[in-house]
């Protein structure tokens, strides 16, 4: 098992947006492609309020990369994603790190 997680950096007032592509769209789209989510979480304190860090749960790299690269390609969310960004970009940096639990970690 291996974990991913994601930072999501959103442009200024962007992250609302952000927030509601993820409640409306997005997570449709995880569960047609079986992607599983072990949770989502704004920044209360830190160096940057405006991001979104989320966890995915993957049995192995090979995994990941068929069911993100399918959810990716998908006409219909590119689609919607193009809309919520019609007026101005949501997001301006991604950056994500792929975790081994150590033996001794509670979520194995």
């Amino acid at each position: 098992m291996i974990v991913e997680m994601r930072v999501y950096y959103c442009a200024p007032t962007r992250l609302p947006a952000l927030l509601d592509r993820f409640r409306n769209t997005t997570l449709d789209f995880f569960k047609k492609y079986d992607i599983e989510q072990v949770g989502f979480w704004t920044t209360l304190v830190g160096p940057d309020n405006h991001a979104l860090t989320y966890l995915l749960k993957w049995d192995d790299m090979a995994q990941r990369e068929q069911r993100w690269n399918a959810f990716q390609a998908d006409p219909e969310w590119i689609a919607k994603r193009a809309e919520t960004e019609k007026d101005r970009p949501i997001v301006v940096r991604i950056e994500n790190s792929f975790l081994a639990p150590t033996d001794f970690s509670a979520l194995r």
